[in-house]
């Protein structure tokens, strides 16, 4: 398994992220990280923007698949349902990279088609990039509330500058 903290691509949102470009890649699933990724912090429903990104992917033939490590897991299963997309809970603050396999392993995907999209380096990237996915990340929807977050984004800063300015590799300039 590979051991990175530089995200493959970086967006400012996940509504940079285009179902088409990901199945020109070979991308048929995306794996997605709720809180601060898809959603605010507590917020209980889908925006309408996210449901039509979602169905921007699912047209482009790419499936999102939820992933959350929110301390109320319930959250996450009724969020999943309402966009109408499969997802994994877990409670546990670990990385990701089991519950990636195990997506895949639901959806019947491999690495090389599956891409994963996070607001966290230390969480979702690496995660990523141990399973073999394709790393995205996008910038926290939100830092206040909570003191920890400030300081875990900036120390988070350097790779996201480094996933920036390499980005051209892995997809398009």
């Amino acid at each position: 398994m590979a051991f990175s903290l530089i995200p493959d691509r970086v967006y400012s949102s996940i509504f940079e992220i285009d179902g088409t470009e990901l199945s020109r890649h070979g991308v048929s699933l995306l794996l997605a990280d709720l809180d601060n990724t898809l959603a605010k912090y507590g917020q209980p429903d889908p925006e309408p923007a996210v449901q039509q990104w979602k169905c921007g992917l699912a047209e482009a033939g790419v499936e999102l698949f939820l992933l959350s490590n929110s301390r109320k897991p319930t959250r996450a299963g009724h969020y999943a349902r309402c966009l109408e997309v499969p997802y994994l809970a877990f409670t546990e603050l670990t990385l990701c990279v089991e519950y990636n396999f195990r997506a895949m392993e639901q959806m019947g995907r491999t690495p090389a088609q599956t891409a994963m999209v996070g607001d966290q380096i230390f969480t979702d990237i690496l995660g990523a990039k141990r399973a073999g996915v394709l790393a995205l990340m996008v910038e926290p929807m939100e830092l206040r509330g909570n003191p920890g977050r400030y300081l875990r984004y900036a120390v988070e800063e350097p790779f996201r500058a480094l996933g920036s300015k390499l980005h051209c590799s892995k997809l398009h300039c």
